[in-house]
C-alpha cells in the first residue's frame, strides 16, 4: 500500500530517492495556491493559470530505478496567436517519468544524443515534484492557441512563371536556412562569439 503525501498547499518538499530501491511507493497531490499559480503563469508566458493539480504516485522499479505516474489537470489562458484575444484551454494529461540509476547525466558540449524514450531521465538524488509538474504543464500547453473563428492568412511564394509555394512548404526550408546561418555564424566567429584568425 502506498504512503500518501498530501503536500501542503504552497510547499513542495523534494523527495529523496534511494538508489538501492526497497522503499514503499509514495502517493502525492500538489495543488498550488493562487500566488504560486501566478508565478508559474509568468514563467510560462500565460495570461492566467486558473487551476492546477498534479496527483499520482512514485514507486521503486527494479533494483534501483523509480517510476512516476501522475495526472496533470489545469485550466490555462493564453493570447490568441491571431487576435491576441484570451483563449481558455482545459488540459488533462497523463505524466510518466522513468528515473534510471544507470543512465548518465546529460553530456556537456554541442552534440547531445537524444534518448529513444523521452520519458527516461537520470536518477536524481532528490526529486522536486513542483518542477516536474511545471515541466509537464509546459509540454502540454497548446503551441498556437486560437480564439473561435480566428484564422491565419496563408501566404504564397513564387518567382515569375512558377507555381506558388504555400506556407507549409516554405517552413521546412526556413528552418534549414536558420540552421545553416547559425552554423556559418559559429564558423566565422568561433564557439565563443569571437572572430577566428589572429
Amino acid at each position: 500500500m502506498a504512503n500518501t503525501a498530501e503536500t501542503p498547499k504552497g510547499t513542495h518538499p523534494p523527495l529523496r530517492l534511494d538508489r538501492r530501491g526497497g522503499r514503499d511507493p509514495v502517493a502525492f497531490t500538489l495543488i498550488p495556491e493562487p500566488a504560486e499559480r501566478s508565478e508559474i503563469a509568468g514563467r510560462l508566458g500565460l495570461s492566467a493559470l486558473k487551476k492546477l493539480r498534479f496527483a499520482g504516485e512514485i514507486r521503486p522499479e527494479g533494483a534501483r530505478d523509480w517510476r512516476l505516474e501522475a495526472e496533470l489537470g489545469a485550466t490555462v489562458v493564453q493570447p490568441c496567436v491571431v487576435t491576441l484575444a484570451p483563449v481558455s484551454t482545459r488540459i488533462d494529461s497523463p505524466v510518466l517519468r522513468l528515473y534510471r540509476a544507470d543512465m548518465p547525466s546529460r553530456p556537456e558540449g554541442d552534440e547531445i544524443e537524444m534518448p529513444e524514450d523521452d520519458s527516461e531521465e537520470p536518477l536524481p538524488d532528490t526529486l522536486d515534484l513542483a518542477r516536474v509538474m511545471e515541466e509537464a504543464l509546459a509540454l502540454a500547453l497548446p503551441l498556437y492557441p486560437r480564439a473561435e473563428g480566428a484564422e491565419l492568412g496563408e501566404a504564397s511564394f513564387a518567382a515569375p512563371g512558377t507555381a506558388p509555394m504555400q506556407d507549409a512548404e516554405v517552413k521546412p526550408f526556413a528552418a534549414l536556412a536558420r540552421l545553416r546561418d547559425r552554423a556559418e555564424g559559429e564558423t566565422d566567429h568561433g564557439p565563443d562569439g569571437e572572430n577566428g584568425g589572429d
